[in-house]
């Protein structure tokens, strides 16, 4: 079907079935190359209305005084040991694993997708990442926090430096000329999205969210509980965004998802959950007020095979409660009285509102 306009002398015949084949054409990967990153007709509404709710979620780290943390910080009776080393390790840890995130999600996934819609919600994450690591230089900052001690702790908290070791290994295999029309390097790709959304964002990254959140239920260090509140928020997004992506990745080439593979993703997923417990350990090596290694490991299973079911793979331990509900409450910031500060505080725009539910915890 072909529509004609004629404006004065000059005729324009646009050819609809051409653009129709466009749009059949558009694939996780290996669809339809193009350079004028085209959004319409949109093949996956879902990534670009995820979009649109991580745009209406958007927060800047100098909007959450500080000033309640660092009077706290520099007050030797306000926190214990166990209080100021979780902070450390929060820091330590998330100031680099956010760059790793945003860095392969911008040089490896965002390379090898082809649809715009999915290039689109894939710059947001990475764009969000960004925030994430900026908030963490803006704890440092206020705190006093010598930034060399956060360097150091990449390399010589060796639980940190092995969690890294595990995501930066997967991303470097993709860091080469890839054929996507081969079922080897597709596997790789949906390893790294599966490793990079399920086990380290969707599971690594909850123990110290859990922790810090427990501080901030104490009313200790406000400012930074509610920046990793926001920042959680965030990642429930980019964990479901690497979900769906994974799933239409599947779904287009049910090759790649075999037996085999699947159970290779469970073992992944097994050893993230090995690596974060030992990273736990290091974090709580006493316990503190409402901190125990063994909830917040217990917590990590729970959350392991939550992510595991999201893509209808086999839990790696059945039945397994969740320790710690009360976290959920402190998930939902669609507006709260922050008792705190005394003011009320929202990040959202007016036009849609992620609330992060049961189910993402």
């Amino acid at each position: 079907m072909k529509k004609t306009y004629e404006i004065g002398s000059r005729t324009f015949v646009l050819d609809q079935a051409k653009a129709e084949q466009a749009l059949a054409a558009k694939r996780v990967i290996g669809g339809r190359e193009t350079m004028t990153f085209n959004l319409l007709p949109l093949r996956y509404d879902w990534a670009y209305e995820l979009y649109r709710t991580m745009k209406a979620n958007h927060w800047e780290p100098e909007d959450v005084p500080m000033q309640k943390d660092v009077e706290q910080w520099r007050d030797p009776d306000a926190l214990t040991d166990i209080d100021r080393w979780i902070i450390r390790m929060g820091i330590g840890y998330f100031s680099a694993a956010e760059g790793i995130v945003g860095d392969n999600i911008i040089h490896v996934v965002r390379e090898l997708v082809t649809a715009s819609e999915l290039k689109l919600v894939l710059g947001r994450h990475a764009h969000e990442e960004n925030i994430h690591a900026d908030s963490l230089l803006y704890m440092i900052s206020s705190l006093g926090i010598d930034p060399h001690e956060c360097e150091a702790m990449f390399d010589d908290v060796a639980t940190i430096n092995a969690k890294n070791a595990f995501v930066t290994n997967v991303s470097r295999e993709l860091r080469r000329d890839l054929d996507m029309t081969i079922l080897e390097d597709q596997r790789l790709l949906a390893k790294n999205i599966f490793v990079f959304g399920q086990c380290m964002e969707g599971t690594q990254f909850y123990g110290l969210f859990g922790m810090i959140l427990s501080l901030y239920r104490q009313g200790k260090l406000t400012g930074i509980g509610t920046m990793f509140r926001y920042t959680l928020r965030d990642e429930s997004n980019h964990i479901e965004l690497f979900r769906k992506l994974l799933l239409e990745l599947f779904r287009e080439n049910p090759e790649v998802a075999s037996t085999e593979f699947k159970e290779e993703l469970r073992e992944l997923m097994r050893e993230a959950v090995t690596l974060e417990k030992n990273f736990i350990a290091d974090c709580l090596p006493v316990s503190g007020i409402g901190l125990s290694e063994e909830e917040f490991s217990t917590y990590i299973d729970y959350i392991a095979d939550r992510r595991l079911a999201g893509l209808g793979l086999e839990p790696l331990n059945e039945g397994i409660e969740n320790p710690l509900p009360w976290l959920a409450e402190l998930m939902d910031v669609r507006k709260e009285q922050n008792f705190f500060e005394g003011r009320v505080t929202e990040y959202q725009k007016a036009s849609s509102l992620a609330a992060v539910s049961d189910d993402e915890l």
